[in-house]
């Protein structure tokens, strides 16, 4: 009987949640027909069924969440579905009601003494996390197969330790307590109201953004600028790019363009802290904040700066579609260096994004509007757009930003780049 397994979405996923069975116990199923959906560390997706014939069983539910590897359900076969009355078979009242059968046991083994963290059993994602809280990974007992560290052995650490570990002697700086992202609060809970369980993807956003806005001192800075002559290039081509291309024009890929000349130029906003070391990233892979009817997440376009506006119209456009179709990989929404929110499509003028950590920068683009402003001393209509640079204060100061924006600005407003 083939067996359904939580797959291992990127190397570092250790972990996944089954957030919806697309089929029930019974259902035919397909070869690579849609299955089950599951959340992770980094992407939401859809896992397909690995061979035909009938659901026979699950084994873990909706909301649960289980090691990568983990049997989470059965398909009998299509032999075994289709063979006739006469032909002894198994009763499927057992299949349907038997509780999930756990995983067998496994006794982990005691992490062996004086080892350094690179060498203890962990993902990099645990590494990271224990960087983050300044914990000894000596000192964590691992539940995973062979003493794995896993992420959920991290935070039950913490949990424990209240305050966590003290802080190393090459770092006296002391760790940050447990995020306390979601607390009760039962003074909500009054008149007429409905409760409902907060997804899992919005549990992991919002302690995501937690995390960032307790880790990193935010700072935002502001730029008005004038995006006439993109707008007026954009409104003479956008017809024959969408009959050449199949897709629309919009005003993003300009101002990715002009990030990642930007980022060329100011190669610090292109940087993420590890500890007391500034990691200067030499690729430039932006991050674009897609929404979501269900949340947001952030697929990353790699080596930005060596694609034309054509092409990254083409990746912003395939990113946006497989996101909301759920058919993201998890390395797609790995690896970025800098981030931009694009909350003018929905009309926002100006916000204050919050940081996708570990990057150290993120740009608002608001939306691009016309507003009467002051040209060489006369009143004029142009088409202008607010851009928020929200930095960490760590890494970057107020110059620096403001230079770095005003880089951008010119880039937009001298615009020289034809489109077809």
């Amino acid at each position: 009987m083939p067996e359904v397994i939580m797959p291992q979405m990127g190397e570092s996923i250790v972990e996944g949640t089954v957030t919806k069975w697309l089929k029930k116990v019974g259902d035919r199923v397909e070869r690579d027909e849609p299955l089950f959906e599951i959340s992770t560390d980094k992407v939401d997706t859809e896992v397909p069924a690995p061979a035909g014939g009938v659901l026979a069983e699950i084994l873990v539910g909706e909301g649960q969440t289980v090691q990568v590897n983990t049997v989470v359900a059965r398909i009998e076969d299509g032999v075994a579905a289709g063979r006739p009355a006469s032909a002894p078979a198994a009763e499927p009242a057992v299949s349907v009601s038997r509780p999930p059968a756990p995983p067998p046991p496994s006794t982990p083994a005691p992490p062996p003494p004086a080892q350094d963290d690179e060498s203890i059993r962990s993902s990099p994602l645990v590494r990271r996390l224990a960087k983050e809280h300044n914990l000894d990974l000596r000192l964590i007992r691992g539940t995973g197969q062979g003493g794995r560290i896993s992420k959920s052995d991290i935070e039950a650490y913490l949990a424990q330790a209240g305050a966590g570990a003290p802080a190393a002697p090459e770092a006296p700086v002391e760790a940050l307590p447990p995020a306390q992202t979601f607390p009760p609060s039962p003074s909500a809970l009054f008149g007429r109201y409905r409760t409902e369980k907060l997804s899992v993807m919005r549990q992991r956003i919002g302690q995501h953004m937690a995390l960032s806005m307790r880790l990193a001192p935010h700072v935002a800075t502001v730029h008005q600028v004038d995006v006439t002559r993109v707008a007026r290039l954009r409104e003479r081509v956008k017809d024959q790019f969408e009959q050449q291309n199949g897709i629309k024009l919009t005003f993003l890929p300009f101002f990715i363009r002009a990030a990642c000349a930007a980022l060329k130029a100011f190669p610090v906003v292109n940087t993420s802290l590890d500890g007391l070391q500034v990691v200067y990233h030499q690729e430039i892979n932006i991050g674009i904040a897609v929404a979501l009817d269900w949340g947001l997440i952030v697929p990353v376009i790699r080596n930005a700066d060596e694609k034309n506006l054509l092409g990254l119209q083409r990746v912003v456009h395939d990113l946006a579609q497989r996101a909301r179709h759920k058919q993201l990989k998890p390395e797609e929404v790995q690896c970025g260096t800098f981030s931009i929110s694009n909350y003018g499509s929905f009309g926002s003028l100006l916000a204050t994004p919050a940081i996708n950590q570990p990057q150290s920068a993120i740009l608002g683009l608001g939306a691009v509007h016309k507003a009467p402003v002051v040209v060489d001393d006369a009143i004029a209509i142009r088409s202008i757009a607010y851009l928020t640079l929200s930095f960490d204060h760590r890494l970057l100061d107020g110059a620096v930003a403001d230079q770095f924006l005003g880089h951008l600005k010119r880039v937009i407003e001298d615009w020289a780049e034809e489109v077809l």
